[in-house]
């Protein structure tokens, strides 16, 4: 097979699309109606007000949120990778930076499994492609808030999935770790992996990402950066978010069927 047929396999295979998705919080709805196809090989914002349902979007791509209504459909030896929250890392957990590293191993050597020599090779190689090299046996609380994100990253990279996810993977980091970071997203990009990360910096998501999806619980806008990010539909997510009633009835559904607009996550 050709370079460029490899390349249209790896894209045709990281291809994403969602058909009516709603996914539902305590009984509201989170995601509401949401269809629409990330672009395999591109990189892909989700941007929104606060409490858009961006962070259960990426819950439900990634495979944690399990109930909704509607489909997510791709190949299902797709694989993905999900970056959460910084703050959803306990740092004082007394575990070492090559030990958090090797469960991005899992699905090739189990729960349990042994990291022989070639996983070994591969978080050798994933801690020099963020710059940590050294870093491996360094405790997770010993290192700064970048180090840390560095070594998410690493552990993304072990996993070589064609779909990766990021949920808000540049919060309080520094400047030098977002670029590096950034750059490592372009190898991504070269690799015609998917990549969809939620963000809050528009003139970061203008500068990087070439696809934006604008939810505001509903899709606002989808598509192409420079026409997704017009005032217009940024002024509409606003009034939508505005509108959102926190103490709407609770829906008679079940959590994941469809529900009245209320509270969004």
């Amino acid at each position: 097979m050709n370079a460029r047929a490899m390349e249209a396999l790896a894209m045709t295979a990281g291809a994403v699309a969602l058909r009516d998705l709603t996914v539902s919080y305590r009984g509201h709805p989170a995601v509401h109606h949401l269809s629409g196809e990330f672009r395999p090989g591109a990189l892909t914002a989700v941007v929104g007000p606060n409490g858009a349902g961006k962070s259960t979007l990426l819950g439900a791509l990634g495979g944690a949120i399990r109930r909704f209504e509607g489909r997510i459909e791709r190949d299902p030896a797709l694989r993905v990778a999900y970056l959460p929250q910084a703050s959803e890392l306990d740092r004082s957990f007394p575990v070492r930076v090559h030990e958090v590293v090797a469960t991005g191993l899992w699905s090739s050597i189990g729960s349990f499994g042994a990291v022989g020599a070639a996983g070994r090779a591969r978080i050798d190689g994933a801690l020099a492609a963020v710059g940590l090299m050294g870093f491996e046996r360094r405790l997770l609380g010993e290192l700064s808030a970048g180090q840390a994100q560095r070594v998410l990253f690493a552990r993304v990279l072990v996993q070589d999935a064609g779909l990766i996810l990021l949920d808000e993977p540049f919060n309080a980091i520094d400047a030098r770790t977002t670029a590096d970071l950034l750059a490592l997203l372009q190898r991504w990009k070269s690799e015609a992996r998917t990549v969809v990360a939620v963000l809050h910096d528009l003139d970061q998501v203008r500068a990087h990402f070439e696809e934006v999806l604008l939810l505001a619980r509903e899709r606002v806008a989808w598509g192409p950066t420079a026409e997704v990010l017009r005032a217009e539909h940024l002024f509409r997510a606003r009034q939508m978010a505005e509108a959102w009633d926190e103490k709407a009835p609770r829906c008679d559904t079940a959590d994941g069927g469809a529900a009245s607009p209320g509270a969004a996550r």
